[in-house]
């Protein structure tokens, strides 16, 4: 039976994605939920599962095609007999029962015959593809970890290059630092290799280097060229323009859709910005008596999990700037929820994941969340659910470095807050000039929806949050 396998609805005002990569060939034997394409929508990559098992008659798309929703990817014949040949394995008296077919009862017996043997030699390419990975990825990681010199570089984890289960991105970070991605183990979803995967091979590999730097010198070469490319890699195919050598690459679909929506936020939403500083230093201390509690439990506290409810907080008690506006309809929708978005600086670019009812949340619940988060992103671990839903984004300038900037808004949302990193700075306390820890603040906003007094009174709601923190504690 022909099967066709179809864009699936990758969510709201997504009408498209780009493959990524093809993890399967006409006439590959695949089995149900196992990985044939990877895509790339609007700000994730993610993987389109078979929805049965069987073998790929037609593959009617390629790598770099952008294909519409519902449209046919991949299509497959299942096949009945492989069916009933997969739980004869487990319960023999089963395969006498499935002589179901009553038109033509010798058939599917003579068929199933040389199916059994089938699976025999497609079993080979099978597991390199699927299989494989996971069941090799515990072994050598545990190898790596407990001798990493021992887990000899001469191992191939996959058979041949283009059956290594990764993404565009991290085959090109892979070039770049110089390791043979068939010697990586994944440790991602099925089996795929990540970004930590590759980084990690590159540590492994420089210590079996510098073990047998006296016996076999002839290591250093492969490593001396490895550290130059990393230092400053170049990306895009090279060509030529009428001043000299240049490099062409495509625009990512992550690329283009920002700069959609950053042409739409410019174009549609009128932009003030409101500069401020909140004195940090209370809650600097709090942090630092604090942060050895959450180190012991995994959890790393830094000062935006404080942030992060603070704006929360506020934004119940300033519901202008946790709204949007409806143009067509007229109309402006008050959001009784609070879904606080954290933007995310990834290797793809920015990606904005929310934390739903970040109100509700106490600042435990959202130090872990924001650690798992920001690993799931950097890893390329997260859902298209993540990314939608936001009633108010925060962008770190801090992390990278710098104090203040003008934020674009995410329309349509009418907001966005971004802090800059916490300085020591003079301040006139009672008279006197102290040293103070000041953290740099700059709020733009939507002018057909939030008045400037209204953005003054909620940046100061969260500042008096910030610089009073026992009030954050003590809060629902």
């Amino acid at each position: 039976m022909a099967i066709e396998v179809k864009m699936p609805d990758l969510g709201d005002g997504i009408e498209s994605a780009d493959v990524m990569s093809l993890f399967v060939s006409v006439g590959d034997t695949v089995e149900k939920d196992q990985d044939l394409i990877e895509i790339e929508t609007d700000k994730a990559t993610t993987e389109i599962q078979a929805s049965a098992a069987g073998t790929i008659t037609k593959i009617s798309v390629a790598v770099g095609d952008t294909v519409a929703i519902g449209a046919v990817i991949v299509e497959l014949e299942a096949s009945d007999a492989a069916a009933q040949a997969a739980p004869a394995a487990v319960e023999p008296p089963v395969v006498a029962e499935p002589t179901v077919p009553p038109a033509e009862p010798e058939p599917p017996k003579v068929e199933a015959a040389p199916v059994v043997p089938a699976p025999t030699p497609v079993a080979a390419p099978k597991p390199v593809v699927v299989e494989t990975p996971p069941v090799k990825t515990e072994e050598p990681l545990v190898a790596a970890v407990s001798v990493p010199v021992a887990e000899s570089t001469g191992d191939f984890v996959h058979a041949d290059i283009d059956s290594v289960p990764a993404g565009p991105t991290i085959r090109r970070f892979a070039r770049e630092v110089g390791i043979d991605l068939r010697r990586v183990a994944g440790t991602g979803s099925n089996g795929r290799v990540t970004r930590e995967d590759v980084l990690r091979t590159v540590r492994e590999h420089g210590q079996s280097s510098s073990a047998n730097e006296t016996t076999a010198p002839a290591v250093k070469a492969p490593a001396a060229p490895a550290t130059t490319k990393s230092a400053k890699p170049a990306v895009g195919e090279p060509g030529q323009d009428k001043f000299g050598p240049i490099r062409v690459q495509k625009m990512p679909k992550i690329r283009q859709t920002i700069a959609k929506h950053m042409s739409k936020s410019w174009t549609t939403a009128p932009r003030v910005t409101n500069f401020d500083d909140a004195d940090v230093t209370a809650l600097e201390e709090l942090r630092q008596q604090s942060k050895a509690d959450y180190a012991a439990v995994g959890v790393k506290l830094t000062s935006m999990p404080f942030l992060i409810k603070a704006v929360a907080l506020s934004l119940e008690a300033h519901p202008d700037l946790n709204a949007t506006i409806d143009v067509e309809k007229k109309e402006i929708v008050y959001k009784d929820y609070v879904n606080v978005g954290i933007a995310v600086d990834s290797e793809r670019g920015l990606v904005v994941p929310n934390f739903r009812n970040t109100n509700e949340m106490s600042i435990p619940d959202i130090a872990r969340t924001l650690q798992q988060v920001a690993a799931d992103v950097r890893s390329n671990n997260f859902s298209m659910d993540q990314l939608q839903g936001g009633t108010f984004t925060i962008s770190n300038l801090g992390a990278i470095g710098g104090t203040y900037s003008t934020p674009i808004i995410n329309v349509p949302e009418v907001a966005i807050l971004l802090v800059g990193r916490s300085r020591m700075m003079p301040v006139v306390v009672d008279g006197e000039i102290v040293p103070r820890l000041m953290m740099p603040m700059s709020l733009s906003y939507d002018h057909r929806m939030v008045d400037g007094a209204a953005a003054a009174r909620f940046l100061n709601e969260i500042i008096g949050y910030l610089e009073a923190p026992s009030r954050l504690l003590m809060a629902p």
